[in-house]
């Protein structure tokens, strides 16, 4: 009897451990599974920027002589525009771009007296430039760039019965500093602050002075334009 005891005590233990055994191997074998994903090569892209900002106040003035001088500023406001944007390789682009400001320019100048007067001003910058991003992870993505090309500025004198105009074309260059988050791979939301410049812009080539617009002053005054805002970037990659 007690044989046959021992004998079930051996069969009941060594079918236990068995199942003991079949039971944990396959949990012990997938611990030391390592899964490991390939990020997508990068591929040379375009991206489209839409741009809002607004652009503020800034000082112009030119002092030749008390009767030869104007000073005023060009009234800030809202500032639109576009980009294109081709991605050369990670972290680099050069970007082409297009910015638009429809304003107000009160001036004060001498025309056989102290006069004053206010003038519509367009000014449209064209330039190109390189972007330098900085990723911080797949969705923040801040940048910083360098820009150069023209500005196209268009006057007209808003006095009653006056003819007067002028327009001219400077150079210019601006700088900024952004941020862009990812909504998705392909739609991003851009947040950006900078300063665009056209030098020597303000004076006798735009004939902000004595007379007017018809007639301008021996001197200029550079124009600096700083801005904050945003805007939409979309990403034409195939990743």
């Amino acid at each position: 009897m007690k044989r046959l005891l021992v004998i079930a005590l051996i069969v009941t233990s060594s079918y236990a451990f068995s199942q003991v055994v079949v039971q944990t191997a396959p949990s012990q074998i997938t611990q030391n599974v390592i899964v490991v994903k390939q990020k997508p090569a990068f591929t040379p892209h375009l991206r489209l920027n839409a741009y809002t900002f607004y652009a503020f106040d800034d000082k112009v003035d030119s002092y030749y002589s008390s009767t030869d001088y104007y000073n005023g500023k060009i009234i800030g406001g809202f500032q639109w525009g576009g980009g294109l944007e081709y991605m050369m390789i990670p972290g680099q682009s050069v970007e082409l771009s297009y910015l638009r400001l429809d304003t107000e320019a009160p001036m004060e100048y001498y025309d056989n007296r102290i006069k004053n007067t206010t003038f519509d001003v367009a000014t449209n910058y064209i330039l190109i430039g390189s972007n330098r991003y900085f990723n911080l992870n797949p969705k923040v993505e801040p940048f910083a760039g360098l820009q150069i090309g023209m500005g196209i500025f268009n006057v007209d004198d808003q006095a009653a019965n006056s003819n007067l105009s002028g327009n001219a074309t400077k150079f210019a260059w601006g700088a900024k500093l952004g941020l862009n988050i990812w909504a998705t791979e392909k739609v991003g939301l851009k947040i950006q602050t900078g300063l665009n410049s056209a030098v020597q812009s303000a004076g006798g080539g735009l004939y902000f002075g004595t007379g007017g617009v018809g007639a301008g002053v021996s001197t200029y005054s550079t124009f600096y334009q700083f801005y904050v805002g945003g805007g939409l970037t979309f990403s034409m990659s195939k990743n």
